[in-house]
């Protein structure tokens, strides 16, 4: 009986038994992890979605607005021009003595101004005997310091600064001149010295002996001057001659002449030891060959700007024009830049034809209705269609303007009605007409 009532006491008190609040919160959060996890699912989905979209919209159309900016646009081609100079060789009977340049590569001169002189027989040794007086002077008035000290003074002022100025200066030319000073105020000092002094006689027939190389050097010397003004120049190519613009008769050009030169582009014409020439420095020609259609319709007198190697642009002139076949030969005249040129013969160069500058559009912000042209401005998410007028026009891009009150009283459009398009507007790339114009 016992047994019995106690096994039923424990049926009652296993059924009674509460639950612990833990237990149910376990089971009341596990669903609501699963909505969680849908929803932030379905979420990251969508995004992933939309930044697919984006992309592949990116992709088909890279930008749907442009902002108007100023910018320039060009019409130009790369060819091979040819340099045609007036040019004078100039060259004594001497030239295989070496030659001693008086006047540096590109200097102007003036006509009969003597520019090299061709070296006399002999010249090296009557040279090193010179250097030889030279030095027994100087050890000679080093002894005489205290003789006539403020007459010297001045002299010994001019030598200081022209030794100044020589180690500043690295054009041999210079260097050359600066010596050539030095020695003749050593020379004079020496001979004040040289008058009044104990050892004057000594001095004296330093002097004398040097004087006497010095005339001898002089006198086998074959100077050679500027028979007119101009640049000097030592690079000589043979083709002074053959390339000539003398005359300023281009008829005896051809492409295949120039062609047949097989001459190198942007190759440096090498210096010659034996001759120099004298250029006309005021305007120099370059030929170039060209097929294009602009070359075609191009005519005698028409402006148009070369663009060197250098990137430097100069003003060019059409002197003539030869029909070979379906190409041109173009001669240009050329007044700017024309030392740049000195060095070369065949160079490469940027034929533009015309530029321009103004406000910059791309083609695909054009749209056209009745043979006008129109730009979609936004303003703030607010539409509105601008008349513009082509200026100048590429495979890309166009410049344009507004059209003047009279040009538009002309298409009978009112000028009051008509907004201008204006720097930094931005306006729709492919305009979806359907939906902008009703």
């Amino acid at each position: 009986m016992k047994k019995k009532q106690k096994k039923m006491l424990q049926e009652d008190n296993k059924v009674a038994k509460p639950k612990l609040p833990e237990e149910t919160e376990k089971r009341k959060i596990k669903p609501k992890k699963v909505v969680l996890l849908v929803l932030f699912a379905i979420l990251a989905l969508a995004i992933l979605i939309a930044i697919g979209i984006a992309i592949i919209g990116l992709i088909q159309n890279p930008t749907n607005t442009f902002i108007v900016e100023n910018g320039t646009l060009s019409l130009e081609e790369n060819a091979v021009g040819y340099v045609l100079r007036d040019e004078t060789v100039v060259q004594g009977q001497n030239y295989k003595n070496g030659m001693e340049k008086l006047k540096t590569e590109g200097e102007k001169v003036a006509k009969g101004e003597p520019i090299f002189r061709y070296y006399t027989s002999g010249e090296e040794e009557l040279k090193k005997k010179i250097a030889e007086l030279d030095s027994k002077l100087q050890e000679a008035l080093s002894n005489q310091k205290d003789l006539l000290p403020n007459d010297t003074k001045s002299i010994e002022r001019e030598i200081d600064a022209k030794l100044d100025e020589l180690y500043q200066v690295n054009d041999i030319q210079k260097i050359r001149e600066y010596k050539k000073d030095i020695n003749s105020y050593i020379t004079k000092r020496a001979k004040m010295v040289g008058e009044l002094s104990p050892s004057g006689s000594y001095i004296r027939s330093l002097i004398d002996k040097r004087n006497e190389y010095a005339t001898e050097l002089n006198s086998g010397s074959e100077y050679i001057s500027a028979p007119q003004s101009g640049i000097v120049s030592y690079r000589i190519d043979g083709l002074e001659e053959v390339l000539s613009a003398k005359t300023q008769d281009f008829s005896y050009l051809s492409i295949e002449t120039l062609e047949n030169l097989n001459l190198k582009t942007g190759q440096i014409i090498a210096t010659s030891e034996e001759a120099g020439k004298i250029i006309n420095n005021f305007k120099c020609y370059i030929a170039i060959p060209l097929s294009s259609e602009n070359a075609k319709e191009a005519t005698v007198g028409d402006n148009v700007m070369l663009r060197l190697a250098s990137s430097k642009e100069v003003e060019a002139t059409i002197e003539y024009i030869a029909k070979e076949g379906e190409s041109q030969l173009i001669v240009f005249s050329v007044e700017e830049q024309v030392e740049e040129l000195i060095n070369y013969r065949k160079i490469s160069v940027d034929v533009v034809w015309w530029s321009y500058s103004g406000l910059k559009i791309p083609n695909s912000a054009i749209v056209y209705e009745n043979d006008l042209a129109y730009v979609v401005r936004n303003r703030l998410g607010y539409l509105d269609k601008l008349l513009v007028k082509i200026k100048k026009q590429n495979e890309k891009y166009a410049l344009v303007t507004s059209y003047e009150p009279q040009e538009l009283k002309e298409l009978g459009i009112s000028y009051s009605s008509t907004k201008k398009i204006s720097l930094y507007d931005e306006i729709l790339i492919h305009p979806d007409t359907s939906k902008i114009f009703e």
